[in-house]
């Protein structure tokens, strides 16, 4: 397996002002770091980043997420083009620096609920716009890796089987699926029966506690965990996803109120140290 640590820790954007930062990651140890792309405007922060991340050793994965007004699973056929255009662009900045993954939940509209479950309607709009995006991601040669999410998050993908029939029915081999331990923690009996039941579809992992603090510190079943993801032989990314108070709405977002580690290079130290 190899390691990465999530830059939203830190950042929505990445610029030269964390060229440190990256140093220190690569210092601590890690294999590769996760770039939120949320800013598609202008591809030469991205590019730049790519000669950093080159001179570093560092490989590169990456995380978006969709709006209310580009949602894969909408009514709306003009809202399912712009998740399109959006994740396509998405996918340029992403290959100006090397990525090799795109995660995140790129099914459906963050935190946009409609009051009911998901409809098979929805499922088929999800489908289609994916199947669209998995060509383009093919294009430029970066992997999909659609992550379900918890109830309190989104309504459309929640558990682990859901999310592997959601890419098994886009069927297209740059379309696969992520796990996530912090919304399994919530949604799952089982973390190690979970990772098993989607092992043929997931490409990438997300280690995150259940305060989303450093990983080891709290309840979720890592022992099962693990045990999941040596039984079904996984040797793709295991990237820490943490969040803390730097970003006052990255923090509203990910309803961070409170410290929840004493200092952001410990729990990368101490995130690494517990994953070894």
């Amino acid at each position: 397996m190899k390691t990465g640590m999530n830059l939203l820790l830190w950042a929505d954007h990445v610029s030269e002002a964390h060229d440190a930062l990256l140093a220190q990651i690569k210092e601590i140890g890690f294999d590769s770091v996760e770039v939120p792309i949320f800013k598609i405007d202008d591809l030469a922060p991205y590019k730049r980043l790519g000669g950093q991340l080159q001179k570093l050793g560092l490989s590169a994965t990456a995380v978006t997420v969709m709006g209310p007004d580009t949602n894969p699973v909408s009514p709306d056929a003009k809202s399912r083009q712009a998740a399109i255009d959006y994740l396509d662009r998405v996918l340029e900045c992403g290959q100006q620096f090397g990525c090799e993954i795109l995660c995140g939940p790129l099914h459906s509209s963050l935190g946009v609920f409609t009051g009911t479950g998901p409809t098979e309607t929805e499922f088929k709009h999800g489908v289609e716009t994916l199947q669209k995006v998995a060509e383009k991601a093919a294009a430029r040669n970066i992997r999909l890796a659609v992550e379900y999410l918890n109830r309190f998050e989104n309504y459309f993908l929640t558990t682990a089987t859901q999310a592997a029939r959601f890419v098994q029915a886009v069927n297209h081999p740059f379309c696969k699926m992520m796990y996530d331990s912090f919304h399994a923690h919530i949604e799952e009996k089982d973390q190690g029966q979970a990772i098993a039941s989607c092992a043929s579809e997931t490409i990438h992992v997300h280690i995150s506690e259940n305060d989303r603090g450093t990983p080891g510190t709290g309840q979720v079943q890592w022992q099962s965990f693990y045990r999941g993801l040596k039984d079904t032989g996984y040797q793709g990314y295991v990237t820490i996803e943490a969040f803390g108070t730097a970003l006052p709405a990255l923090a509203a977002a990910t309803k961070v109120w409170r410290p929840l580690f004493p200092d952001d290079m410990g729990l990368c130290r101490e995130g690494l140290a517990f994953i070894k």
